[in-house]
């Protein structure tokens, strides 16, 4: 799983519900003005963290507008951007020390574990009355149905991409969303942008095939995963927000919140992972394997899909403790010691033109981020 969920709806800069409008400041106050849920929908790995770049789609411009809280005023931003930052690396390394480590070679099904963990704990903090919970309609399930095929396509293959291809790789081709949404965005939604972003991402290009050609354990099969998680994941972020206009008027406050969203999304998944471990013969491996016999990978799989989780709360936490220009760059900064950290944990062979490639993958990331400020 990648790290996409709630950052991937915090990505777009077009007015539209559920994304990035002109004025996100305001609307992210409102992110928190119902039981911390909150009211519009803003968040790089947005729905239980698959995946999320906080630059996968580039942030909004305006400043950090920092928030008074009293005694905390002064920690918490750094408890929460710590908070985010942890929850983002340890999920996907987790992730991989599941599919790699173990080599658990059912991504579907542990997409369909992970997700139902999110489904269960979103459930009992609704009952709890911790945070607030859309009721759902055969109408506004109907609605969003294609945008939850989208969403399984993107997990999976986003699963499957990390299975073969080494983190610090996968977070370098992630770049190639950017690209991907920032031509969806010019022919969909005509929306320009500035030459840095351009520049940046032909950055982007230059270090995806650079490092595609100088890694050492290049896996045609990973590679083939992200690139269609890639598209995926372009295409997830310009139909949700084709859709969430009508998605907000058919529920019952006129709304929809980050978390009625993480439940919808992952609700909806379920039965479509069901479908998808039946059709690939994925139960026959389930039965038969020893690794989930192993206490301990229950214990990964269990903790990064409750990481995942906490990613939907902690990037709103983080988000509202300074603003989206601080945390558009920590997302992309956090790349660094999670591409190092994966480095060095896994083992991965390294050639140094394979470790120029990634740094300058790091840096067109961080340059992309900035143009998109600017």
């Amino acid at each position: 799983m990648s790290d996409f969920k709630l950052d991937v709806v915090l990505g777009q800069d077009i007015p539209e519900p559920g994304f990035r409008s002109e004025k996100i400041n305001a609307a992210v106050y409102k992110i928190f003005s119902v039981n911390f849920a909150g009211r519009r929908a803003k968040s790089d790995g947005f729905f239980r963290g698959n995946g999320a770049d906080s630059d996968s789609l580039g942030l909004p411009n305006g400043g950090d507008g920092k928030r008074e809280h009293g005694s905390g005023k002064k920690y918490g931003p750094l408890i929460s951007g710590t908070a985010y930052c942890i929850s983002s690396c340890g999920m996907i390394l987790l992730n991989k020390i599941a599919l790699s480590t173990y080599n658990f070679n059912a991504g579907i099904s542990l997409m369909f574990y992970q997700n139902l963990i999110s489904c269960l704990v979103v459930a009992v903090l609704s009952l709890s009355g911790v945070v607030s919970v859309e009721k759902l309609n055969w109408k506004l399930v109907r609605v969003w149905i294609p945008v939850n095929v989208i969403f399984v396509g993107m997990l999976v293959s986003g699963m499957y991409s990390l299975k073969y291809i080494n983190i610090a790789m996968v977070t370098i081709l992630k770049n190639v969303t950017n690209i991907i949404t920032a031509i969806g965005e010019l022919y969909i939604f005509r929306k320009h942008q500035n030459q840095k972003v351009w520049t940046a991402m032909f950055l982007m290009i230059i270090s995806a095939i650079s490092g595609g050609i100088t890694d050492l354990s290049f896996d045609s099969v990973g590679y083939t995963w992200q690139i269609m998680n890639c598209i995926l994941t372009a295409s997830y972020s310009l139909t949700l927000r084709k859709v969430m206009d009508t998605a907000k008027q058919l529920t019952r406050s006129g709304s929809l919140n980050e978390i009625s969203m993480v439940l919808l999304n992952n609700l909806l998944s379920l039965p479509f992972g069901i479908i998808l471990i039946l059709f690939f013969d994925e139960w026959e491996y389930i039965i038969t394997t020893d690794v989930i016999k192993l206490p301990m990978f229950w214990v990964v799989a269990t903790a990064s899909g409750l990481l995942g989780l906490a990613i939907s709360f902690t990037s709103l936490w983080f988000l509202h403790q300074t603003g989206p220009t601080t945390y558009s760059l920590v997302g992309s900064l956090n790349k660094i010691p999670l591409s190092f950290a994966g480095l060095v944990l896994f083992k991965v062979p390294l050639s140094l033109p394979n470790l120029f490639s990634i740094l300058f993958g790091l840096f067109a990331g961080i340059f992309f981020a900035r143009a998109k400020m600017s």
